[in-house]
């Protein structure tokens, strides 16, 4: 979702496609890690269990714009509450993601 769509967020996203189907469909894993794209940082994620610097920032950036956007326009007091903890959670996991920073952001 978060490589079509442009306020989401492709990191988290894309590990847990990997994380699904490397057990649901050796055939769509081994496509992922294919990818000229999105292969490299499957493979430093697989072998280093790091995120490149430059995807962890946009990241960062793109999970506040976007929440930030939401929480603007929802309407409710609990709707902004909820949407804001979901977003501090997300910037939590990211920043619990080891990160390489000699390595090529996808």
């Amino acid at each position: 979702m978060g490589v079509f769509l442009p306020l989401l967020p492709t990191t988290p996203f894309l590990l847990l496609a990997a994380a699904c189907f490397v057990r649901s469909s050796p055939r769509l894993h081994a496509r992922l890690l294919a990818h000229p794209r999105l292969g490299p940082f499957l493979e430093q994620w697989r072998r280093e269990r790091s995120v490149p610097l430059a995807a962890k920032r946009r990241a960062y950036v793109l999970v506040i714009l976007c929440f930030a956007l939401s929480i603007t326009l929802a309407k409710g007091l609990a709707v902004r509450l909820a949407l804001g903890v979901l977003g501090l959670v997300l910037l939590v996991f990211l920043a619990c993601l080891r990160t390489e920073s000699g390595s090529k952001g996808t």
